[in-house]
């Protein structure tokens, strides 16, 4: 049994990791800001509580991210959490596939953190996945009801099951440092236009999608599935099985 501190545990992949970490009997550490959230109280922004944390746990997961602010905030804690994972036999690093393909804000601001923690000394993994079942419901929930929605379905996703994912960073931490892992992938590659219809089939809605033609390198580079790792479709659960079991709401677990 090990000490593991985990930050972003209370978000839709955090949640998961500390349920499997729980149940493989380890002493999991769940930072947060919000009192009674995690078990510790701290602010990566600030550093405020965070080598308080990590006091004493020898493995880290960072997994928090501010996809709101296009993670603008993100290298500044992962600095934090840097500094006070110097004493940490490993820490394992959460990212996303095609990272260093794709010039959008929020990925390039991953890669920085990405090379922050490849530059710190501190014996690392840095996992690469997939985007998740919850981003692709997370658009298509709130245009359930209308008449028309405009989006790029000549996209290509390889979404994967953020229980999948858990799992994968669960074995990797308890294992030796590895550098990059492998990319982790979920099961299928589809176009934007197929999981529509697997979600219009499971909860009514949207209902009709049009094409969106998006110009430029990004559109480019996700309608060439740069996004995608099918070499490692190594994920279990497919978007049609989350479609059918799902409230319909990705912020409900």
């Amino acid at each position: 049994m090990s000490t593991i501190l985990i930050t972003g545990g209370t978000g839709a992949l955090g949640t998961h990791i500390v349920d499997r970490l729980d149940d493989r009997g380890h002493d999991v550490r769940v930072l947060s800001r919000r009192e009674g959230a995690g078990t510790h109280v701290g602010d990566l922004a600030t550093g405020v509580g965070v080598d308080e944390a990590a006091l004493g746990a020898e493995l880290i997961v960072h997994a928090a991210s501010d996809f709101r602010a296009f993670g603008r905030h993100d290298p500044d804690q992962t600095r934090a959490v840097l500094r006070a994972a110097r004493d940490a036999r490993h820490l394992l690093y959460v990212s996303i596939v095609g990272i260093d393909r794709i010039p959008f804000r929020y990925y390039r601001r991953k890669l920085e953190c990405e090379q922050l923690v490849a530059d710190s000394g501190i014996p690392h993994t840095i996992l690469r996945a997939t985007q998740f079942h919850e981003l692709i419901a997370s658009v298509l929930y709130p245009a359930r009801w209308l008449p028309l929605v405009p989006l790029p379905l000549d996209f290509r996703f390889q979404t994967v099951a953020t229980g999948d994912v858990a799992t994968r960073v669960a074995d990797l931490i308890e294992g030796d440092p590895v550098g990059r892992a492998d990319d982790f992938g979920g099961p299928e590659v589809r176009t934007l236009a197929e999981l529509v219809e697997i979600w219009r089939a499971a909860h009514g809605g949207p209902r009709r999608a049009v094409r969106l033609p998006l110009p430029g390198r990004i559109a480019r580079a996700f309608r060439d599935g740069v996004n995608t790792c099918p070499e490692h479709a190594d994920g279990v659960g497919t978007f049609a099985e989350f479609a059918a079991r799902s409230s319909g709401n990705p912020y409900v677990r």
